[in-house]
């Protein structure tokens, strides 16, 4: 089958011919009908997160997919061939850049009917990453305050509503010219970055969803209430990241030094 692979960091996919995936007991075959593109897709291509997700080319890229099923495993329930899933494979099985992949079944689920399936193929990854932020971490209750920045990127746009639906006041940052469209998602207030400064505007929120890191998030930390937080999605992963990845303890303490810094 043909599949985009990675033959060296920083170099651009190439297309080329790969092995058909084995299908495991526990696995869904895939015929990919979309693939989303992420900005973890270019961060992984150009070898930044080699210390922690140490892919080694050649292999093939790729996130998160919507397609039908081919194939399904002998211990698979709920999936039958025929049916349109879409899907985040868990990593060091990714590869949804190819005509086919075989996915564990945790990983996959029955596509919404009302949406088409390259829709449905740009919200895995960052309809999961709006979720941990906002729920799993941040726990955001009716009544709250919200900042997300970046708030017409794919995760902005899914965390707006997500926010929105979880009762929260929410502000976003973007350009002038989304500020109509972010609205209509759910802004209660869009801040113009190019021309307002958060900073001056808000303050008293209790969470913040930070896409951007550096400065930014240092901003982002002056308009948080007594208790907020600010949840950063672009800087290292956290200390329990390491500990499931099962890295070394000298990059596990590397981390836990970063994570305590932010």
């Amino acid at each position: 089958m043909k599949a985009f692979v990675v033959r060296k960091y920083k170099e651009p996919l190439q297309l080329a011919e790969v092995a058909e995936p084995g299908v495991g007991e526990n696995d869904v075959l895939v015929k990919v009908l979309a693939a989303g593109v992420n900005q973890l897709d270019e961060k992984i291509r150009d070898g930044e997160f080699k210390a922690i997700l140490p892919y080694k080319p050649s292999f093939i890229l790729g996130h998160d997919a919507a397609g039908t099923v081919l194939e399904v495993g002998s211990k698979v329930n709920g999936f039958k061939a025929g049916d349109l899933v879409y899907a985040r494979p868990r990593d060091h099985r990714i590869g949804t850049f190819a005509e086919r992949i075989a996915i564990h079944q945790d990983d996959v689920a029955l596509a919404p009917a009302t949406i088409s399936a390259t829709e449905a193929a740009s919200l895995p990854l960052v309809a999961l990453t709006a979720w941990q932020a906002l729920v799993v971490r941040g726990k955001v209750q009716p009544g709250q305050k919200v900042l997300v920045h970046a708030g017409a990127g794919g995760v902005g746009t899914i965390a707006i509503q997500l926010a929105k639906h979880l009762g929260a006041h929410v502000a976003t940052t973007a350009s002038a010219k989304n500020a109509q469209f972010l609205q209509e998602l759910g802004a209660d207030q869009v801040i113009d970055y190019r021309s307002e400064d958060f900073e001056k505007e808000l303050s008293g929120f209790d969470l913040v969803l930070d896409s951007l890191g550096g400065e930014n998030l240092e901003k982002s930390l002056r308009i948080l209430a007594p208790g907020g937080k600010a949840v950063g999605i672009t800087g290292p992963p956290d200390p329990a990241f390491a500990r499931k990845a099962g890295m070394n303890p000298l990059a596990r303490l590397a981390i836990a030094a970063m994570s305590a810094t932010i």
